[in-house]
């Protein structure tokens, strides 16, 4: 047995495990995904900043961790639940192991506790703050720690995760801007993969430079928080969505509503996985998608705007989807890039790519 690891909830829950990862203190949103695999692009997606990510799966860490899985440059979660951590490695093409993996981004992980007992415990109560620690903290103490955190829909995360510069990948005909608001590696790939090239520019950067760079279209990105506190990236947005096709992926789904005038809530426990059913109203067919957020728009609030509904979830009937009446505007809640997850709607990056050429 390793060292003894704790969590703490908000509630005064304290359950002990063992730790693995960086030895230190956390603390964060606990929040639970389903995905049964794919661990790796999980714990490097940016949308999971300020959250201590905990798995539904019962065994993590068994196909190691490879580099060319990172979603992003480093490990995004505050901290890493799990059932049961696997130390032996059965993938050839592992660079490391979980362990390690935590240990060299320096955060924490508990195993061997009740995760199913955890995941109901949040389905009942909704998402809740929590400590994790691998040192010598008393009950009472990390219970407070956990308490007196900032709530997560009063924290700016987005400036935590967005590039701080213009980055420029690929050098095509076309180029796409991605206000980056937590972008995943796979994104950026979607588009280079089709001789699409790519300007990442800051989340807060201001729309007069993105007209002036001289980009064929624009996506907001995924990422972490209350899209309530982007105000400034609402604001520039809503002067870009006549000037040339836009999409918009999870929070970014949410920016471009608010631009619209939505409004935005809070969900219970949210969205997270790799298993969430989406319908599109128009089509009848349904999708199995990849799923990370924990606000949602009020789709009563974009009954008087210029947007439509156009995809639902099926398990709690919340909006996955919008189109513009008119516009070459699209959004959707769900991740089509994947990373985990399937692939049903990969094909939303060739349909968005060919209105850029035609646009």
């Amino acid at each position: 047995m390793g060292n003894e690891a704790k969590i703490a909830l908000e509630d005064g829950t304290v359950l002990k495990g063992e730790a693995f990862g960086h030895e230190t203190t956390t603390v964060g949103e606990l929040a639970f995904s389903t995905g049964m695999s794919g661990y790796t692009e999980s714990l490097t997606d940016p949308s999971f900043k300020g959250q201590i990510l905990m798995s539904t799966y019962p065994l993590e860490g068994n196909h190691g961790v490879s580099e060319d899985w990172y979603q992003s440059k480093t490990v995004q979660v505050e901290g890493f639940v799990v059932r049961e951590v696997c130390k032996n490695v059965s993938q050839f093409g592992a660079q490391k192991t979980l362990d390690e993996f935590l240990k060299e981004f320096e955060v924490p992980g508990i195993s061997g506790v009740d995760t199913r007992d955890l995941t109901l415990r949040i389905r009942e109560k909704g998402s809740m703050k929590s400590a994790l620690t691998t040192e010598d903290i008393d009950d009472d103490e990390l219970v407070a720690m956990a308490k007196n955190q900032k709530s997560i829909i009063d924290r700016d995360l987005v400036p935590q995760v967005s590039t701080k510069e213009l980055v420029t990948y690929g050098d095509f005909d076309k180029t796409v801007a991605i206000i980056d608001c937590g972008v995943k590696k796979n994104m950026i790939t979607n588009y280079l993969s089709r001789g699409v090239g790519v300007a990442l520019f800051p989340y807060d950067t201001d729309y007069q430079t993105i007209l002036d760079y001289g980009v064929d279209g624009l996506m907001v990105s995924s990422g972490p928080g209350n899209p309530e506190r982007l105000t400034s990236t609402i604001e520039n947005v809503e002067k870009l969505v006549e000037k040339f096709p836009i999409f918009g992926i999870c929070l970014g789904q949410q920016v471009i509503a608010k631009a619209f005038g939505a409004t935005t809530y809070k969900m219970k426990f949210g969205h997270r996985g790799a298993n969430q059913p989406v319908k599109d109203l128009k089509t009848g067919k349904v999708f199995i998608t990849e799923q990370n957020h924990g606000f949602c728009i009020d789709p009563d609030s974009l009954k008087d705007s210029d947007l439509e509904l156009t995809q639902i979830n099926l398990n709690d009937g919340t909006p996955e989807g919008f189109t513009h009446k008119e516009l070459p505007l699209r959004t959707i809640q769900y991740h089509p890039e994947a990373g985990p997850g399937p692939t049903d709607t990969n094909v939303l990056f060739d349909e968005f790519v060919e209105t850029i050429k035609k646009y």
